[in-house]
């Protein structure tokens, strides 16, 4: 089946994945950056007192996660649908009227456990659940919502925010989550997608149907997260210190918005190559090369200061962000089923939430504490580097027992 035909007889399901992971973007640490500065002036925060609370938060967003993920498991994406996208709206009207750092804090929590939890986790479980064969593709094209969302909303929130101010800024957010991405959502997805016959044969074959606790007794589980923790990690630093790191650099902060199109470009290429990629090869067998590209992207970043390493180290971020996002949505079901893919994966996002969290406060402390931040920005892609030589191992490891008997 060609692509166009693939988008053709699936239009409905991969419009409301897409706009699941569109959405999710108010919940984004891309876009709640955004605010950084005007948080941190109203509240009196430093960047590591923000970058703290800002952890805090996400850590209880992660501690939630694999409990509310298994709705996912139980209730129909229609339904869960109905829940997460006016809890998200109501966590934007909250950061409009905070007036004080507990209700920030809380509100920060709600916009990421329901932002970049809830909404990503039930696009990526809907579409692993759904397809098979062509669970590549159905990935790469929702993906493309989180693309699209970090090429649009910086741009969009700084203009309005000029002409109307920060908070205002995020009652249209809620607007929009309320009047426009709920009642589309819930259409696209009031009918759940089933196997056709027209569906051509799965070149990998899944797992058998492993449950969380025997994933969790899985050393390949926790080998994993060294590298699905790094991408999470690294991006959310890069855009949480935007701020700090074009003030380092003499760059406008304008000229590092404009570099998120160029970002979400090459995400979306590189999404859509690495989907055709798995589903020809698989996702186990990627394993070993999606960090890469980030590791030479942060040692352009951290050790030149020419304006043309801000767009390099975007365009390579977006190179290995296009195949890790496709990557993360079609792995889990490869390796542990899809019986239990919404408690299973939950966990997995709340791990990626988890480091997501650790990154702001972690570096923000070292910064304040004079580390230097592009010192940081090098010790995080010789990482990368280090660790794509473990999931060189791991790839091997699974496919090797993928032609025997799992053991539980």
């Amino acid at each position: 089946m060609s692509f166009l035909a693939f988008l053709r007889e699936n239009a409905r399901w991969l419009a409301g994945g897409f706009l699941l992971t569109l959405f999710s973007s108010f919940g984004q640490t891309f876009f709640i950056s955004l605010s950084a500065g005007n948080i941190r002036e109203e509240y009196g925060l430093s960047h590591g007192g923000f970058g703290t609370l800002y952890m805090v938060a996400t850590l209880g967003s992660a501690l939630t996660l694999p409990h509310l993920g298994q709705i996912v498991d139980r209730y129909s994406v229609k339904h869960v649908a109905l829940f997460i996208i006016p809890m998200l709206a109501l966590a934007a009207v909250s950061m409009a009227f905070s007036t004080n750092v507990l209700l920030l804090a809380f509100t920060i929590y709600l916009l990421r456990l329901f932002g970049q939890g809830m909404l990503t986790h039930t696009s990526f479980t809907a579409m692993g659940r759904w397809f098979s064969a062509q669970r590549g593709r159905a990935v790469s094209v929702v993906t493309l919502g989180h693309n699209t969302g970090e090429a649009i909303f910086p741009l969009i929130f700084v203009a309005v925010a000029v002409a109307v101010g920060w908070r205002n800024t995020w009652l249209m957010a809620a607007a929009a989550l309320v009047f426009v991405a709920l009642p589309v959502i819930v259409s696209l997805i009031a009918v759940e997608r089933a196997p056709r016959a027209s569906d051509p044969v799965a070149r990998v074959s899944d797992a058998r149907d492993w449950t969380r606790a025997e994933a969790l007794r899985d050393p390949v589980f926790y080998l994993l997260f060294l590298g699905v923790m790094a991408p999470s990690f690294i991006g959310t630093v890069i855009f949480f210190h935007q701020v700090y790191l074009v003030e380092l650099r003499g760059w406008s902060l304008e000229l590092f918005a404009g570099t998120f199109t160029l970002m979400a470009v090459m995400t979306a290429t590189f999404a859509l190559i690495s989907g055709q990629l798995i589903d020809r090869f698989s996702a186990v067998a990627l394993l070993p090369s999606f960090l890469i590209p980030l590791g030479l992207a942060c040692l352009i970043l951290g050790l030149f200061e020419g304006q043309w390493s801000a767009f390099a180290f975007m365009a390579l971020l977006g190179v290995s962000w296009g195949f890790s996002s496709t990557l993360f949505g079609a792995l889990w079901p490869e390796i542990y089923g899809t019986r239990h893919l919404g408690s299973i994966r939950a966990l997995a996002v709340a791990i990626m939430v988890f480091a997501s969290a650790m990154g702001p406060g972690l570096t923000g402390l070292l910064i304040d504490l004079g580390v230097s931040y592009p010192g940081q920005i090098i010790a995080m892609g010789v990482y990368c580097f280090a660790i794509s030589l473990v999931m060189l191992q791991v790839s091997r490891r699974v496919r090797a027992r993928a032609t025997q008997p799992l053991a539980a």
